[in-house]
């Protein structure tokens, strides 16, 4: 007989609630539900049952640490005076929800409806939705509840759904057998109602006794600022209905960003060029650029060079859930023609030696002081 501490898998100096957690789990793992027709599972569950009905007492358990099985079998009885595998159901009903005799962990006797599966559609947003959030209808094709019958699957509705007659309405069938080492009880769900505990008589001419239709809905769903590419909402109970009145499923959203014409996102910061010809570069001038906005003016100093980017605070993607939000960044470009009039390259001639058009950096590279470099990267 092996040590009822190995047998839940804890150390002798487990505390009362770290036992009762071991043997629910094996308690789970050999269940007869999960195990129908394995004797060696079922002798694994009755064995860990008698296990935790001594170290689950103190005083049992004190007996047992200092006299071994000798001191809690009364004699060589059987180990937790456990003859039939209902008794544990009863003994321990605790940890097994308060299912009674039939000890069901994954639900209640009686009826059990299945529950619908879940749906998943992928939503569009444009960066401005992205922004600033939105409300969005989404029409989804889904089963839905059976309107002719009340989504009972029945032609008369509720009158005509009956009590299974081979479970009695507990949705699952019990089997013992005697064997030399006791008697063991396999619990299965009803073939006869697939484990629902009702039975249709008359199947609804709508659905097929399905309680349920291919229709369509239509859902709402509040999409908050400064999601992004893979985010996802779960709506509770937008899917599927389930069969017969079972539980609908849920709607996940999926989240999708789509391609703006003008400006791309970077993290928090959205991102645009700005194209310039040379004479703005060099004159200045003030333009319009795109924003998440609509469009904003932006003034151009007199010299500005290719490459420069300029902030536009505030301007970008809020932080999901936070006060915290990006900038816009405007790459400026500058433009050189690449076909010119007789004219208008004698005019370019005239100013190609002047000293105002020879490159002139401000500072060698090999010079720049250290807080220059660190003003370049973020001016």
């Amino acid at each position: 007989m092996r040590d009822y501490y190995e047998v839940l898998g804890v150390e002798r100096s487990a505390s009362a609630e770290e036992i009762k957690k071991a043997y629910r789990k094996k308690a789970l793992q050999y269940h007869p539900d999960r195990n129908p027709g394995d004797a060696e599972a079922e002798s694994s569950f009755k064995e860990a049952a008698a296990a935790y009905e001594v170290l689950s007492s103190a005083e049992k358990r004190q007996r047992y640490d200092r006299f071994g099985h000798a001191g809690v079998n009364g004699g060589g009885g059987q180990p937790g005076g456990f003859q039939d595998i209902s008794d544990i159901f009863s003994a321990f009903s605790d940890i097994f929800g308060g299912a009674g005799a039939a000890g069901n962990p994954f639900g209640g006797r009686g009826p059990r409806r299945r529950a619908g599966t879940d749906l998943r559609v992928r939503l569009a947003l444009a960066l401005e939705e992205v922004a600033e959030g939105v409300e969005k209808k989404i029409k989804v094709r889904k089963f839905v509840p059976c309107e002719a019958c009340e989504a009972t699957g029945a032609e008369d509705g509720p009158a005509g759904v009956e009590t299974c007659g081979t479970c009695g309405g507990a949705g699952e069938v019990r089997q013992v057998s005697s064997t030399f080492f006791g008697q063991f009880a396999s619990v299965t769900a009803c073939p006869a109602c697939a484990g629902e505990g009702q039975v249709v008589t008359d199947p609804c001419a709508d659905c097929g006794g399905e309680g349920r239709v291919k229709g369509e809905d239509t859902t709402t769903v509040e999409i908050p600022a400064g999601v992004r590419e893979g985010h996802f909402l779960s709506v509770r109970g937008a899917g599927n209905a389930g069969r017969r009145g079972g539980a609908p499923g849920d709607l996940r959203v999926e989240i999708e960003e789509t391609r703006h014409e003008h400006l791309t996102r970077d993290g928090l910061d959205v991102r645009c060029d700005l194209h310039l010809s040379f004479p703005d570069a060099a004159l200045g001038t003030e333009v319009e650029v795109p924003t998440l906005k609509g469009r904003a003016r932006l003034q151009i100093d007199p010299g500005i060079q290719s490459g420069r980017v300029l902030r536009m605070r505030g301007r970008g993607i809020p932080e999901l859930n936070s006060p915290r939000r990006g900038d816009q960044l405007v790459t400026v470009q500058v433009w050189t023609p690449t076909k010119l009039t007789a004219e208008e390259r004698g005019h370019i001639e005239a100013l190609r030696d002047a000293p105002a058009f020879q490159p002139q950096p401000d500072e060698e590279p090999e010079k720049k002081s250290f807080f220059s470099k660190v003003k370049d990267v973020f001016s």
